[in-house]
């Protein structure tokens, strides 16, 4: 594997995190069903893909006016993450 290849994969798998934390905050708009819907079980599986990376972040930051801004910290941290181990590696 070059390290081209792997600077690729890295910089992927961190970007389609990201790309789940938001689609995550984004289906939190949609109200739920009766729970045997598709939609509801899309959700449960990326609430078990990235609510645990979330809730880090949640113990610190508490919900502003009723607004949860811990996936928003969590992205940046998500950032710093992969711009320190991109760094590190190459």
């Amino acid at each position: 594997m070059s390290a081209y290849s792997l600077y690729s994969l890295i910089v992927r798998l961190f970007n389609v995190y990201e790309f789940l934390i938001v689609v995550w905050c984004l289906m939190s708009w949609v109200p739920r069903g009766t729970g045997k819907g598709g939609v509801d079980a899309f959700r449960d599986a990326l609430a078990m893909l990235v609510e645990p990376y979330i809730g880090l972040f949640r113990r610190f930051i508490p919900p502003f006016g009723g607004i949860d801004f811990s996936p928003i910290v969590a992205i940046f941290a998500l950032q710093l993450i992969e711009r320190l181990l991109l760094s590190i590696i190459f």
